[in-house]
């Protein structure tokens, strides 16, 4: 296992500086550039040039590059040319919004998803079944920006329940010392501080999980389907084990393993940023931030951004695969 995991980290240097070259002349590739869009109108050719000596902008893409893996290498990914922040900063403060948000909605997505395809798979063509199966095919064909908008409209605008923008209340003077303003409430020991993050985190979180909920419902249902008909289950059963055994111990415990995949690969995605669901709900995460940050051409946020969630995608998938062993015993890695 341990091998495994070394390998698999010494394999991130190789992906890590694809995906940099990746960005970096992807970005460069898009119309426009930072100096335009920051100046607007009263961008002149003088501004311009000036801006991009400034920056470096004027540089051969091959030097711009080498001085952009430099500085990387350093731990530092450059400042912003909009906010003239460090994007190390940023990240600092921007990524536990995502991460809260992103956590929520996935355990949301996993409450709810594995007992409903479980239970969908064990009472195969019935009522439950078919509603499940309805039910998943409309989580996963309704935009999120759309269901975010109807969230809004009942919980917040109609029937005052819940919040409908921001991590909490704009009145609100809790303290933030890591930026996870669940955990800080819970440290500074503040119920009301924690209950106004929860209520605000709600609505988008159930916008965001939508998706993975219907995704991991079917991908249970059908795993569940396939492993209770495999040969190993049958001679459990054919031992005379109480099915609730059976059930936990060798059709559930082995279904999960692709599961665990699809959970893997939303979380990633989950991570990455959700443009929309922080844009329709104000949420000051990664996803709106690298949002404005193409609006501004903003090259250094970009490319920090990009790579550092690109970073964060690989070893979330690092973590699931070492969850397998985990899982099923029966694994192992050479």
């Amino acid at each position: 296992m341990l091998r495994y995991v070394v390998r698999r980290l010494l394999l991130l240097v190789p992906i890590l500086l694809g995906v940099s070259i990746l960005i970096f002349f992807w970005i460069r590739a898009l119309p426009g550039n930072p100096a335009s869009a920051l100046l607007g109108e009263r961008a002149t050719p003088a501004l311009v040039k000036q801006y991009k000596q400034r920056y470096g902008l004027d540089k051969p893409l091959p030097v711009q590059y080498w001085d952009y893996l430099k500085t990387t290498l350093k731990g530092e990914l450059g400042t912003s040319i909009s906010s003239r922040r460090e994007v190390t900063y940023e990240i600092k403060h921007r990524f536990p919004a995502t991460v809260e948000l992103a956590l929520a909605a996935m355990m949301f997505a996993i409450s709810f998803g594995i007992p409903l395809g479980y239970f969908a798979a064990k009472r195969h063509g019935g009522m439950l079944d078919n509603g499940t199966l309805i039910g998943s095919l409309l989580g996963i064909s309704v935009p999120i920006f759309f269901l975010a908008i109807i969230l809004k409209y009942f919980f917040s605008i109609r029937w005052h329940l819940l919040p409908s923008v921001g991590r909490e209340d704009i009145l609100s003077d809790a303290k933030h010392p890591t930026n996870f303003y669940i955990l800080d409430a819970i440290i500074e020991g503040d119920p009301h501080a924690l209950w106004d993050t929860i209520r605000h985190l709600i609505l988008p979180a159930i916008a965001l999980g939508s998706i993975p909920l219907a995704v991991i419902t079917r991908i249970t249902r059908a795993s569940v389907l396939d492993v209770q008909n495999e040969d190993y289950v049958r001679t459990a059963r054919a031992k005379g084990l109480p099915p609730r055994i059976v059930d936990r111990r060798h059709v559930l415990r082995n279904a999960m393993l692709p599961v665990s995949t699809i959970i893997g690969i939303q979380t990633g995605l989950l991570l990455s940023g959700a443009v929309l669901t922080e844009t329709v709900f104000a949420w000051p995460g990664m996803g709106s931030w690298l949002r404005d940050a193409i609006f501004a051409s903003d090259y250094p946020v970009l490319q920090g951004g990009i790579l550092f969630l690109a970073l964060v995608f690989v070893m979330v998938n690092l973590v699931v695969d070492i969850s397998y062993a985990l899982i099923n015993p029966r694994i192992r890695y050479s």
